[in-house]
């Protein structure tokens, strides 16, 4: 079944079922969480330019830095909040990253988050969701135009708004008097998010230029569920070639180590493609080299083989495939799990926590497996993503909870940056054989994330972005 046809049987379904409109999120009690109105009085942005320890490379290309956004609610009973943003403009939507220079594609998506804070500054909203919802198409069409892409992906605006979503989600709860994660989870998604995991596997990353004598140490470390890029430069037969030749280094490399953490005991591999695979074909050479060389037993995910205009069914796919960009939100994620998707990447640091909430449920009302994946995220932005992370279900394989973070391995000042969120320092920050061990009062203080941080409160403090 094409787009076209399954958005049509949607529709269809949708005008005589209950069921279908609350799992789209489209009954507007979905969003009209209980609580007081709260009206913006004032807004605020900054930005940083963190530079990489390498050039980071997936999707074909490669990223010399991230910008770091950082914006400011303050609601005219004089409660000021912050929220951060990582901007990835490669990842949110490729096609920017190659029209412009890498700057000026930061610098258009940094355009949104102030158009966006604009537009909301003099709103009233009572939930963030809400919020969020009348603020999208305004802003997106704005992205449009500044892109001069009419097919602009959604992503990139999603990314462009976490800033601001995050500080809405912590005005209203101060507002109202919320001070846990858990609290603050719309009593609709809780389902979705209802876990209290003691211990959350951390995803490190394995990117095309990462040497196999990182990959033994950081299994050395305790590592077990490495995240590859897969889909490297070049045609399609020289990225396959590519492709099958790095898997088969990784698996000789890293392939033979036994974890306690996973069901078969061994290391599993999480692949992500970032949609450079043309055709299930291509894809489906992969996974047979995979078999040839005795990884495909350890293959537990590969995200995202195909660009999502494709369309490429994947029910006849054996192993599991994941969406993560494509599910730009809760409709797109049904539509991927009809086409055979069997996992979905969240991605709160990317697409927003509203959002992530909505794709959530989506996926817990269609029984798929869930996990969080990283966008390279600030230390403090990683927090509202491990919050996600501690309430998940388990994914299938694993005996832990699964969180991707990867900022240790490429920020250049990470070390630094560590000091600027309020729970610098704590447990719950450190990984310790390859695990994020969650204690009470991690869960007691939700990972820090209602606390302020000094730094961030500082950059605010002129409310006129700078180059840093």
């Amino acid at each position: 079944m094409d787009r076209r046809s399954f958005m049509k049987n949607l529709s269809m379904m949708a005008a005589s079922s209950d069921k279908v409109i609350d799992m789209l999120g489209l009954q507007k009690c979905a969003n009209k969480i209980t609580g007081r109105s709260i009206k913006i009085a004032d807004v605020g942005l900054n930005f940083e330019r963190e530079p990489l320890i390498r050039p980071f490379g997936f999707k074909g290309g490669y990223l010399s830095e991230l910008w770091q956004s950082i914006c400011l609610l303050e609601s005219e009973s004089g409660i000021r909040k912050i929220g951060v943003g990582t901007q990835s403009i490669l990842w949110s939507d490729s096609s920017v990253f190659t029209e412009h220079s890498e700057s000026a594609g930061n610098a258009l998506m940094l355009a949104l988050t102030e158009k966006a804070l604009g537009i909301i500054k003099g709103k009233t909203f009572y939930s963030p969701m809400e919020l969020l919802d009348e603020i999208f198409e305004e802003v997106y069409e704005y992205g449009k135009v500044i892109t001069g892409n009419h097919r602009l992906r959604k992503t990139f605006v999603l990314n462009a708004l976490v800033g601001v979503d995050n500080a809405a989600w912590l005005l209203y709860a101060a507002e109202n008097g919320i001070s846990s994660f858990d609290d603050m989870v719309p009593e609709v998604y809780r389902k979705a998010l209802s876990l209290q995991h003691k211990q959350v596997a951390c995803i490190p990353l394995i990117s095309y230029n990462v040497s196999p004598e990182e990959m033994k140490h950081m299994v050395s470390e305790g590592y077990f569920f490495p995240k590859i890029k897969i889909g490297q430069p070049g045609t399609q037969e020289d990225m396959l070639k590519k492709d099958c030749d790095r898997l088969t280094e990784i698996h000789q490399t890293i392939g033979h180590i036994t974890t306690p953490h996973t069901e078969n005991g061994k290391i599993l591999y999480y692949l992500d493609a970032n949609g450079r695979y043309e055709k299930k074909e291509t894809l489906l050479r992969f996974i047979d080299h995979a078999r040839k060389i005795g990884a495909y037993e350890q293959i537990a995910i590969i995200e995202e083989p195909f660009p999502e205009e494709y369309d490429i069914d994947v029910n006849d796919v054996d192993i599991r495939i994941a969406a993560d960009e494509s599910a730009h939100t809760d409709r797109d994620a049904l539509i991927r799990i009809e086409m055979g998707y069997k996992a979905i990447a969240l991605k709160a640091v990317a697409k927003t926590m509203s959002m992530t909430m909505k794709i959530a449920q989506i996926a817990y009302e269609n029984n798929i497996p869930c996990f969080c994946a990283d966008l390279t995220a600030s230390p403090f932005l990683a927090e509202w993503n491990k919050n996600i992370a501690a309430r998940l279900l388990p994914f299938p394989g694993l005996k832990v909870g699964l969180l991707e973070t990867n900022g240790n391995q490429n920020y250049k000042n990470w070390k630094q940056m560590q000091t600027y969120s309020p729970s610098s320092g704590e447990e719950w920050t450190t990984v310790k054989d390859g695990i994020y061990n969650l204690n009470e009062e991690y869960y007691a203080r939700s990972g820090g994330l209602f606390e302020p941080s000094a730094y961030y409160d500082r950059l605010l403090e002129s409310k006129k972005p700078r180059n840093s």
